[in-house]
């Protein structure tokens, strides 16, 4: 078996989950003192998840009708990343070369430390998340 193969047996690592937070939704759950940030990371309260954050964005749509050639629609791009493209930002517009994008800031979420003080439930972060900071709305 060659050097190839076994390197193609390896299990790949795992992705970390991530999840995106529209900027719009983190400043409704500070008033509403659901969450607590800190330079760079998120804690919900009476969860104790936490979450290091990165600013990015939701590319939601190309406004100019010339395409995607960047396959950016539907994703959520780090800001920094988009920069290093050579993307133009203006709060809910993005601008690369000559095209023209609507965008919804936000915050990129990695969990990080979980919550030790609470048992483990079997549900995920995002689960755990949602179901948490929208419970104030049912």
């Amino acid at each position: 078996m060659g050097r190839g193969a076994a390197a193609s047996l390896r299990p790949e690592p795992a992705m970390q989950n991530r999840i995106f937070f529209p900027q719009d939704a983190l400043d409704q759950w500070i008033v509403d003192e659901r969450i607590d940030v800190v330079g760079t990371e998120l804690t919900v309260r009476g969860a104790g998840r936490r979450y290091r954050l990165a600013e990015a964005l939701l590319v939601v749509r190309e406004v100019t009708g010339a395409g995607d050639p960047h396959e950016l629609l539907g994703r959520v791009k780090s800001k920094a990343f988009l920069e290093e493209l050579g993307a133009e930002l203006f709060e809910r517009s993005m601008v690369l070369g000559d095209y023209a994008y609507d965008v919804i800031p936000g915050w990129l979420a990695v969990p990080g430390v979980s919550r030790a003080s609470t048992p483990d439930d079997g549900k995920t972060d995002e689960e755990l998340l949602t179901r948490h900071l929208l419970q104030a709305t049912t």
